[in-house]
């Protein structure tokens, strides 16, 4: 008997990864250039993470309502397609039927075994086989909007918190570079594990995450200096 080979897929991680990819990033970035640039344009200490800590709890909180809103809005549509799906089924189930079919007929099946198919699966559970294989989506919904709300915040704390602690940690007078380098190390380190967890090219993941942060802190930096009070 041939044995069957498994191979260790990882793309079911997507959607996970790219919300915690997404709030640590944020965190890291938007809290290291706020903190950057408040101590550019010449603030106290106390200033300085008094700015973090609203960044981060405004930050939090914005990418909560994002992925709530927004996680919201692919639920509904989800829903409405089902629904839609659903009522020409039980108006029009021998063209749905057709449809379905012709569908199996483009992935490369023969006509005859397209249909009997789509006959098998319908008559299994003909509304999972349409959102499946016709809509591209499941029926028991993947969009659950308030994890994804807890999940990005969650994660976007994370990063803040990292540069906040550099802040508190580091003296006013070494505070910028300190902030900037170790969000650069804390943005390498977030690229590579994300790439290992996703099975992708580890230095070259770390180098995009890196290099966008880099400008961030840069530019913040400017216009810290350019509008600061002791500038």
């Amino acid at each position: 008997m041939t044995q069957i080979h498994h191979e260790s897929h990882r793309s079911h991680r997507v959607g996970w990864l790219r919300a915690a990819v997404l709030g640590a990033n944020d965190g890291i970035v938007s809290t290291a250039s706020l903190i950057i640039g408040v101590a550019a344009a010449g603030a106290a200490q106390h200033d300085i993470l008094l700015a973090g800590m609203a960044g981060l709890v405004a930050g939090a909180m914005s990418m909560a309502a994002g992925e709530y809103v927004s996680v919201s809005s692919q639920a509904d549509t989800e829903k409405a397609d089902l629904e839609l799906e659903q009522r020409s089924l039980e108006r029009h189930a021998d063209a749905e039927k057709v449809e379905l079919a012709q569908i199996y007929r483009e992935r490369g099946l023969e006509p005859a075994l397209a249909l009997q198919v789509a006959d098998q699966l319908m008559a299994h559970n003909a509304l999972e086989a349409h959102a499946r294989d016709e809509i591209g989506i499941s029926v028991d919904g993947n969009a659950n909007p308030v994890q994804a709300a807890l999940f990005s915040a969650a994660s976007f704390v994370v990063g803040a918190v990292l540069p906040l602690l550099m802040a508190w940690i580091v003296p006013s007078a070494s505070l910028i570079w300190a902030v900037a380098l170790s969000s650069l190390v804390f943005l390498a380190l977030l690229g590579a594990v994300a790439a290992r967890t996703g099975g992708a090219p580890l230095g070259r993941a770390a180098l995009r995450v890196a290099f966008w942060g880099a400008l961030a802190m840069a530019l913040t930096a400017g216009v810290g200096r350019m509008f600061g009070v002791a500038a």
